[in-house]
């Protein structure tokens, strides 16, 4: 199992220092990856449909209120690591340009010598959507498409060029490319996302899904890329573990979370990453908490 780690973004944390220091520090205690997630703003009015995930009057964390833009994070990030990967889990293109936003995430992959992974959603924030979105809310899942079209011919050779009616790149020269071809896990778990995923992905970014069904829906993926003519061993999946309590930061805390790693083990996965930063206090506890992790996690045997 390869084990990632989110950054710290929130103002629990240090933000002009301890990014840096975390991104050092986990990638000498052995964590395969670092993420970062895009959070635009929290709205004040958290009623009816401005709820948590489009549930209706659902609480947003109050540590949304407060978060770093992730391309700036994982850039931080890149330049004092050397080996671990750098994940954003999930940035949400509709929310941006996507010519401008392609171009960066190729510059971040090429700063970085090929340390990208593109964790992609459509989004669900309609606040979010009418601060800042091209399309709105109700055109998410076609503006992701957009983008991955987009995005396929930036990252392309040059001369780049593009027109599909809406967005139009005469032929262009347009730079820095990846410097690997930039993976692309794609979250959802609608009818949807999973054609999308089959059709275009690499593979599958879930969270909160139980294990069984987590194998059960990596097994459909597979069957339905191999439909569209891919190679089903090529749908991936990186399981994004949520903890948010101080508690799961305990011995038996963390003893959960590494269950919960053997639990995905045995369903299929073969990468997760989890959200200490939310459930720790400061970067000392944060560090703390990462050793602890990984510790546990290689005496379970699953590293």
């Amino acid at each position: 199992m390869r084990l990632g780690v989110n950054l710290p973004q929130t103002t629990a944390y240090d933000l002009a220092h301890d990014v840096t220091v975390f991104a050092r520090e986990a990638e000498r205690i052995g964590f395969d990856s670092l993420w970062a997630y895009d959070r635009l703003l929290m709205p004040e009015d958290q009623s009816g449909p401005h709820g948590l995930f489009e549930i209706p009057d659902a609480p947003w964390p109050a540590r949304y209120g407060s978060c770093t833009d992730p391309l700036i994070t994982l850039a931080l990030a890149a330049a004092v690591t050397e080996r671990v990967e750098l994940g954003t889990g999930v940035v949400v293109p509709p929310l941006h340009l996507p010519v401008r936003l392609a171009k960066t995430l190729a510059a971040l992959d090429a700063a970085s010598g090929g340390r990208l992974v593109a964790g992609l959603g459509a989004g669900w924030s309609i606040d979010e959507f009418n601060a800042t979105a091209p399309r709105p809310h109700g055109h998410r899942g076609a503006a992701l498409d957009e983008f991955l079209d987009i995005a396929a011919a930036v990252w392309g050779p040059d001369p780049v060029a593009f027109d599909n009616g809406g967005y139009r790149i005469a032929p262009s020269r347009i730079n820095p490319k990846p410097a690997r071809r930039i993976p692309i896990l794609l979250g959802g778990r609608g009818e949807p996302a999973l054609r999308r995923i089959a059709k275009r992905a690499d593979g599958w970014l879930p969270a909160a899904v139980a294990p069984a069904e987590t194998a059960a829906t990596l097994t459909r993926l597979r069957e339905m890329a191999e439909a569209n003519g891919r190679d089903p061993a090529a749908i991936g999946c990186v399981y994004q573990i949520g903890v948010a309590d101080p508690a799961a930061l305990s011995r038996a805390g963390l003893a959960r979370v590494v269950e919960q790693i053997a639990e995905l083990t045995a369903a299929g996965v073969t990468h997760t990453y989890v959200t200490l930063p939310s459930a720790a206090r400061d970067l000392s506890e944060l560090l703390e908490a990462a050793e602890g992790l990984y510790s546990a996690v290689r005496q379970a045997g699953l590293r």
